[in-house]
């Protein structure tokens, strides 16, 4: 018995040959997008995890009076009189008040506030930072000795104490314990009546 083994023409031939390199090629395509997909998986999602950058912060309530000293005017005749606080919603409060025209002070931050008679002040002062305010008036109707707490800032946001420093010559002192070194103004107002009063204002924090 003779057996037959079927020849094929060269066509057929080149037409197999071209479907298997089509099917090569279909196979690699789709291991390389599977490779791709596992590669960029991971970056994909730690991309997504990252934090997204932030900007620059706002200033606290718009506030941009910065923490460097302050002074302003002259030696004054009006004498003080009485010292009192406040909260605001955006800073707390000192106002010096004179029975007269006053306007010269000079305030900043300092490691030490010294009294008229010259004694350290820090340490009978609390807060983390301190404020040495110099008046350019005399006190000597003033109902406080030196080293006297002359307010209650129980409660407040940012004040921590107010200790009278004395007056001599016409110069008086108190220093200021605040939380910590944050943003100041001082400022001059009249009234009431003849009276004048010398503010100073700190900020409750630097940034919203």
């Amino acid at each position: 018995m003779t057996s037959w083994t079927a020849i094929r023409s060269p066509s057929a031939v080149r037409n197999t040959i071209r479907d298997s390199r089509r099917r090569l090629m279909l196979g690699a395509t789709a291991v390389a997008a599977t490779l791709v997909a596992a590669l960029a998986g991971p970056a994909v999602a730690a991309s997504a995890s990252s934090p997204q950058s932030v900007g620059p912060t706002a200033p606290y309530c718009g506030i941009t009076w910065g923490s460097t000293a302050k002074s302003g005017g002259s030696l004054s005749s009006g004498g003080l009189v009485t010292s009192r606080t406040g909260q605001q919603t955006c800073f707390d409060r000192v106002v010096f008040e004179f029975d007269g025209p006053a306007n010269g002070y000079r305030v900043s931050y300092e490691s030490e506030v010294y009294t008229e008679s010259g004694q350290p002040m820090r340490s009978h002062t609390a807060g983390g930072a301190l404020l040495g305010v110099h008046l350019l008036e005399s006190a000597t109707g003033y109902p406080h000795v030196t080293f006297d707490h002359v307010a209650n800032v129980s409660g407040y946001r940012t004040l921590r104490d107010v200790v009278y420093g004395g007056t001599f010559e016409g110069y008086t002192t108190f220093a200021i314990g605040v939380r910590a070194r944050l943003p100041m103004r001082v400022f001059v107002l009249a009234g009431p009546n003849s009276h004048t009063r010398i503010v100073i204002d700190v900020a409750h924090a630097w940034t919203q």
